[in-house]
């Protein structure tokens, strides 16, 4: 257990930046599947710069590669263009 206040307050920060990062993936993935699942058109066109928004999040924090995030961007995008 911490001893020093310094690792009181580190321990206090990481539980509340790991409750943070954690809902920031949850909807970060969330929004993926819709996307994923959308079979309109002009629905998914609508929600993808949402969805590319909340993945540029997740690498500013450090929670996706950028590699991992433009393969998912281009993969998205692709997607919603190939949609009838």
């Amino acid at each position: 257990m911490a001893n020093n206040p310094g690792a009181k307050k580190r321990i206090r920060q990481n539980a509340v930046r790991r409750l943070r990062n954690r809902d920031k993936l949850s909807k970060t993935r969330t929004s993926i599947k819709k996307l994923r699942l959308a079979t309109d058109k002009a629905q998914a066109t609508v929600m993808l710069p949402g969805t590319v928004s909340l993945i540029d999040r997740c690498v500013k924090a450090n929670l996706f590669h950028r590699n991992k995030a433009a393969r998912l961007k281009g993969r998205l995008t692709k997607l919603v263009t190939s949609l009838a």
